[in-house]
């Protein structure tokens, strides 16, 4: 390897978009080395846990594309892993007339299948359910099962000559003569032994995936001083029990987004007024078998030290689920909730970050929905970290680049008011 690379790459972060990337560089015959502080299934980032929403769904072109992207790529690696790692028992999006029409009309642009139907008419399919005046069904849709897909992502990777490290902490990355140079260490010592090595690794283009991490890694790093703010939150949804089994046999049940429209909501209901017990927030979720059905707010959660979290449910915002739950889930034992912890790291208009600066290629601020695309942006930072232009038909990159928060440029808004849920 010419000019004493170690590496073509490095991955910095075994959670789903760093187990992808390493994953799509291992196959394309790539030599890479992916790094993950943690242990194998760890619980302190945002890809563990047994389910995630996935779902075609976005009132914005661009994500649809792209997660029909990610959607042929998942079906590639369920091939070669010969795992199922996607459940596509639908989703139903329901909200009033007005707070799903954007999204009826892109699934049509789009032509993603649907159906649309009165709330009343898809409780009768769902009967655990309680829905809002209209229902959007997708049946390209479901659930992602979480860990599965990195356990699967990290095998194949392995499989196809990637080496994968756990326990392996990057504490800094410095650019020199075009490539990468990353310093490495190892689990820390126990009490009143000797400090871990460090360990440098020299690198053509290294990936940075770390969730929660980012801003700390990347703070020193040239050309990267425009990141935007990224927020870290700890989010908390609750697995609730089914009251009867019947409701979920065959693991049926929808996964869900309540899009809560409040003035929508009242204008369909017309002479009669808003319903003061209308919900405030909009809600996600998916049954997951044997543990109950999750429901979760996106983005609520208070903001946090990814190194200093302490995994404890905030009373307001588990009793707020509980009430909603009570409310719209006639099916769900609203008092038995079993709290989850994770973290999202969210850029300021909810979009990701996929770009490369110098030998740095960012995959970042994810924001409570970028599961559901894992494989396929995978496969968009491993063609960063090559240097080629990315195969995704369809999306324009360019609303993930970080140009998009230039300092002469305003930050734009989230495109829609709707939950895009995490998934």
């Amino acid at each position: 390897m010419d000019q004493g690379w170690d590496v073509d790459a490095v991955v910095v972060g075994g959670g789903a978009m760093g187990s992808a990337t390493a994953w799509a560089l291992a196959r394309r015959g790539t030599r890479v080395t992916l790094l993950e502080q943690f242990e194998p299934g760890h619980v302190r980032g945002a890809s563990h846990g047994a389910g995630r929403i996935f779902r075609l769904g976005y009132t914005d072109p661009s994500h649809v594309r792209l997660a029909q992207h990610a959607h042929r790529w998942w079906d590639v690696l369920q091939e070669e892993s010969g795992e199922q790692l996607l459940t596509l028992n639908g989703c139903v999006d329901h909200g009033p007339v007005l707070a799903l029409r954007d999204l009826a009309q892109t699934l049509q642009d789009c032509d993603v299948p649907f159906e649309y139907m009165t709330g009343l008419e898809a409780q009768a399919r769902w009967p655990g359910m309680r829905l809002d005046d209209r229902a959007i069904v997708q049946p390209i849709a479901g659930r992602a099962h979480a860990d599965r897909t990195v356990a699967a992502l990290q095998s194949e990777a392995v499989r196809h000559g990637a080496q994968v490290r756990h326990g392996a902490r990057v504490l800094s990355i410095a650019v020199e003569d075009g490539g990468a140079v990353l310093c490495v260490t190892g689990a820390p010592a126990a009490e009143g032994g000797a400090a871990p090595e460090v360990e440098v690794i020299r690198a053509r283009a290294v990936v940075v995936a770390v969730g929660a991490w980012t801003a700390g890694l990347l703070a020193d790093v040239p050309g990267l001083e425009g990141l935007p703010r990224l927020v870290v939150t700890q989010e908390q949804p609750a697995h609730f029990p089914v009251r009867d089994e019947a409701l979920v046999a065959g693991d049926d049940w929808p996964s869900f987004i309540h899009h809560v429209d409040p003035e929508g909501h009242a204008a369909a209901r017309g002479d009669l007024g808003a319903d003061p017990a209308y919900p405030r927030l909009g809600v996600y979720g998916h049954h997951t078998p044997g543990v109950g059905i999750k429901v979760g707010h996106h983005g609520t959660g208070p903001v946090v030290d990814p190194d200093e979290r302490d995994f404890a449910a905030e009373p307001g915002r588990l009793a707020a689920l509980r009430d909603y739950v009570r409310e719209w889930f006639p099916g769900v034992d609203a008092d038995a909730p079993e709290p989850i912890s994770c973290t999202y790291t969210t850029t300021p208009d909810e979009r990701f970050l996929l770009d490369r600066v110098g030998p740095v290629v960012l995959g970042a601020g994810f924001s409570g929905h970028g599961f559901k695309f894992t494989p396929g942006i995978g496969q968009i930072l491993a063609s960063l970290a090559l240097g080629e232009e990315p195969d995704a038909p369809g999306v324009d990159l360019s609303m993930f680049a970080l140009a998009r928060f230039a300092s002469d440029r305003p930050a734009e808004p989230a495109d829609s008011a709707e939950p895009v849920a995490a998934a």
